[in-house]
């Protein structure tokens, strides 16, 4: 695995494979709602803002993932096999008990928190079922974000894809079950579903495992799993929270969005998960890019190769600006028969309809943020997009969605609104900080040690 390189791959072949496995990723949770819907509207906007919160937790434990991949790729550009897997090993025993203590709180305390996002009653009883279970096994989803992380920054992006194939039959056919009960099966719902995210997370972490110790071929020594060196800790937590702390304020400020768009009512919240289920399907093109860049750029800056990593964060970007801009208009297109796929209630798709038009506004903001986050974290850069992305989340995109929201009374037209503000302003903030080349000195890679 230590031998493993990506300098004769291309941004295609090292994205394609992360471009299927978000896809599903995005499936799996679409598919919990578009088989829902067919059960209930209501059970559909509990679940929606159970996994508001649950991808909040998911951001926090996804530091030590984050900083993994970085500081792997670097080495391995370096030619530092070694302390790659050193690196691996730690991160995968931290993110151990670090998930499991937030598997805890979200169990315990799940009902204080939907109460805390102002969930109506009616919702209660479904969103506390499926909090409690998917959010009290939500410990095995940040060990198949940091085993996915090691695979990928080795160059193994088309195992995760895989993986990812097999948990999504699995849940659907589990979804299946549970919300129209073949053959006298019992009709579980909301619980249902949740067992069937959870069991198939499960299944698909055991794979992953099995594919990493078959890539490693025994260069990983998992007898060291608890024994931590204080360097390569030091460099995950000094790459992993900042980084995860700017997606953490983002979603952070969503739950506060989340909650203006609770007190526009029932229909209001069915109709933003909806469209940002098919908004989703948009912005992966984007997510892909700037994650296969980022591997690419790692790469490059552990090989001392700063001219390529330069061009590399540009041409991803232009790309991802044409892709996202060309899809965004085509989805608006034809978003009556999407939005037909989840309800055929004429509000709902009125409104979600508006919003899929001003999301053509919306995405090449997001493309400029997921490539060139990505590009400057890869360098080393990971403290700038922070206190950028919490000052521009909760000064334009909280603030905006309140004012032309709530305020001004413009519902859910208000909130994109704040959306596109806060988008557009961090995108070419960052892009700036790339220009101005701060991070070619701020590599993880220690230039003086000797290659492996």
């Amino acid at each position: 695995m230590g031998k493993t390189s990506t300098k004769n791959l291309t941004l295609f072949a090292i994205t394609w494979p992360i471009f299927i496995e978000i896809l599903l990723h995005m499936l799996m949770g679409n598919a919990d709602t578009l088989m829902l819907s067919q059960y209930s509207d209501n059970a559909v906007a509990a679940v929606g803002v159970s996994n508001q919160i649950l991808s909040v937790v998911i951001v926090m434990f996804g530091f030590v993932a984050q900083g993994a991949a970085v500081l792997i790729a670097q080495n391995i550009g370096a030619n530092k096999p070694k302390t790659a897997g050193k690196i691996a090993i730690n991160s995968l025993s931290l993110n151990l008990l670090f998930s499991i203590l937030l598997s805890l709180v979200l169990f315990l305390w799940a009902k204080p928190i939907l109460t805390m996002m102002d969930l109506p009653n009616e919702l209660m009883d479904e969103g506390l079922a499926y909090m409690q279970i998917v959010g009290g096994l939500i410990f095995v989803q940040a060990l198949i974000m940091t085993t996915g992380a090691i695979l990928r920054s080795y160059g193994h992006t088309k195992d995760t894809m895989v993986v990812t194939i097999g948990m999504n039959i699995l849940n659907v056919v589990g979804n299946y079950f549970a919300i129209f009960g073949p053959f006298g099966f019992p009709v579980l719902g909301v619980e249902g579903v949740a067992y069937s995210t959870a069991i198939s997370r499960f299944i698909g972490f055991i794979a992953l495992v099995i594919l990493l110790i078959k890539r490693t071929d025994g260069e990983l020594d998992f007898k060291n799993f608890f024994r931590y060196e204080k360097m390569h800790v030091k460099s995950l937590l000094k790459i992993g929270v900042p980084s995860a702390g700017e997606q953490l304020s983002y979603n952070a400020s969503q739950m506060v969005i989340t909650y203006f768009v609770a007190q526009l009512g029932t229909i209001a919240i069915t109709t933003k998960v909806y469209t940002q289920n098919i908004m989703m399907f948009i912005f992966l093109f984007s997510v892909a890019i700037g994650q296969g860049t980022q591997i690419l750029i790692g790469h490059m800056i552990g090989a001392g190769k700063i001219e390529d990593a330069y061009e590399r964060a540009l041409k991803s970007l232009r790309i991802s600006i044409f892709i996202s801009l060309a899809t965004a208009g085509i989805v608006y297109l034809v978003a009556g028969s999407f939005l037909g796929i989840f309800t055929d209630n004429a509000s709902i798709i009125e409104a979600g309809t508006t919003l899929l038009l001003l999301t053509i506004i919306l995405e090449p903001g997001r493309a400029f943020n997921l490539v060139m986050i990505s590009s400057l974290r890869a360098a080393g850069d990971v403290k700038f997009p922070v206190y950028i992305g919490i000052v521009v989340m909760w000064g334009i995109s909280v603030t905006f969605a309140w004012f032309f929201g709530i305020f001004l009374g413009l519902g859910l037209i208000g909130i994109w609104i704040g959306f596109i503000a806060d988008e557009w302003l961090r995108g070419v903030l960052m892009l700036r900080r790339w220009k101005q080349r701060n991070w070619v000195h701020m590599s993880f890679v220690d230039k003086t040690e000797a290659t492996e």
